[in-house]
C-alpha cells in the first residue's frame, strides 16, 4: 500500500476519489438499510451531493487520453441523468422507480468506474498495490 501516491496526485483527483468513496459507502448503507426513514432521506441528500461532486470533478480529470475526454467520461452524463431521475422519483414518491435509479447509480456510476480505477497503472492501483 502506497498512500503517498494519492497525496501527490492533483487536488481534483483527490476530491474526486474521496467523493466517490464516500458516495459508495453511503450508497451501500442506503441499499441495505431501511427505506423511507428520515436517516434514509438525509443520507440520500448526502449521496446526491457526493455524486454531483464525483461527476463534476471527473470532467476535469483527463490524464488518461492526453488531455482529452476518455471513454470512461461517458459515466458523467449518465450520472447526471440518473441523479435527475433519482431525485424526480423520490420527490414524486415513486419508490419503485426511485429505487431503480438508485441501484443504477450505485452499480453503473460507482461500481463499474470504481473497478476501472483499479486497473494496472491507474492511481488507485498504485495506491493499493504499488
Amino acid at each position: 500500500m502506497n498512500p503517498s501516491v494519492f497525496f501527490e496526485a492533483p487536488l481534483v483527483i483527490q476530491v474526486h476519489a474521496v467523493a466517490a468513496i464516500l458516495s459508495l459507502l453511503i450508497g451501500l448503507l442506503q441499499f441495505f438499510g431501511p427505506k423511507g426513514t428520515l436517516p434514509h432521506r438525509t443520507l440520500g441528500f448526502a449521496f446526491v451531493i457526493g455524486m454531483v461532486v464525483t461527476a463534476t470533478t471527473a470532467v476535469f480529470i483527463r490524464q488518461i487520453n492526453d488531455g482529452n475526454f476518455s471513454p470512461i467520461h461517458i459515466f458523467v452524463p449518465l450520472t447526471f441523468l440518473g441523479l435527475y431521475g433519482l431525485v424526480r422519483h423520490a420527490m414524486a414518491h415513486r419508490g419503485m422507480r426511485h429505487g431503480k435509479e438508485a441501484r443504477g447509480l450505485l452499480f453503473g456510476a460507482l461500481l463499474i468506474p470504481g473497478v476501472l480505477a483499479f486497473l494496472p497503472g491507474r492511481l488507485m492501483w498504485m495506491v493499493v498495490f504499488g
